[in-house]
């Protein structure tokens, strides 16, 4: 999702060999939201990665960022993808 809505991503590089963290941001009530949880959760299972998840309605920065994005799903803290999960996109994301 590089460059898209004025994001980027970070370049490439060595990062730490810790697990690797997906967030979900979304809101209750979300079909999509509950779309992407659920592919979430299979893939990160699958993978060993963590994850977790915040309500964009209890966040400002992040409502002024995602709102019309949701649900995002971002990878140690970099935009992976919105609206819609792609569980084989993911998995590679995570070295799956």
């Amino acid at each position: 999702m590089g460059g898209m809505f004025g994001r980027t991503k970070k370049k490439d590089g060595p990062r730490d060999s810790g697990p690797r963290t997906v967030t979900l941001i979304g809101k209750p009530g979300c079909h999509l939201c509950d779309d992407a949880r659920a592919v979430i959760e299979a893939v990160c299972a699958e993978t060993g990665a963590r994850w977790e998840e915040k309500d964009i309605l209890r966040d400002e920065e992040l409502y002024a960022a995602y709102w019309e994005q949701i649900p995002v799903v971002l990878v140690d803290g970099e935009q992976h993808t919105f609206w819609r999960v792609d569980a084989g996109r993911l998995r590679r994301e995570l070295g799956g």
